[in-house]
């Protein structure tokens, strides 16, 4: 099986919210991956800012028929780059295998919070 999706997907809203100390839940963004083929999805992940370069090819692994979250503040899960808070990026996620992405944000900087996933784009 091939799996289902595409190869390459983008997101041109990333904008990591400052955490909450006050909040029950923590503020976050993360990317969320879905690899349904037969084998490991060899992914990278690369950033893109307004006001200086990019940060590309950073490596993730999503097993065959599994689903990695990827989380925007845990550098270990994204290679060691620290996103500065309240930075706008986008987001540029290639793999060898067909997969499915999406990405969200969780802000709790408000009394309502907010949690959404933004736009984004794939072939």
């Amino acid at each position: 099986m091939l799996g289902e999706g595409k190869r390459i997907w983008l997101f041109p809203d990333g904008e990591l919210p400052v955490p909450d100390e006050n909040s029950g839940l923590i503020a976050h963004e993360a990317l969320v991956i879905l690899n349904t083929s037969e084998c490991d999805a060899n992914v990278k992940l690369s950033f893109y800012f307004e006001n200086k370069e990019p940060i590309e090819n950073v490596p993730v692994v999503v097993k065959a028929k599994r689903v990695k979250c990827v989380r925007m503040d845990r550098l270990e899960e994204i290679g060691g780059v620290k996103l500065p808070y309240r930075t706008q990026y986008a987001l540029r996620v290639e793999s060898d295998a067909k997969i499915v992405a999406t990405f969200g944000r969780l802000d709790t900087a408000s009394e309502r919070m907010a949690f959404y996933t933004g736009a984004w784009y794939c072939y």
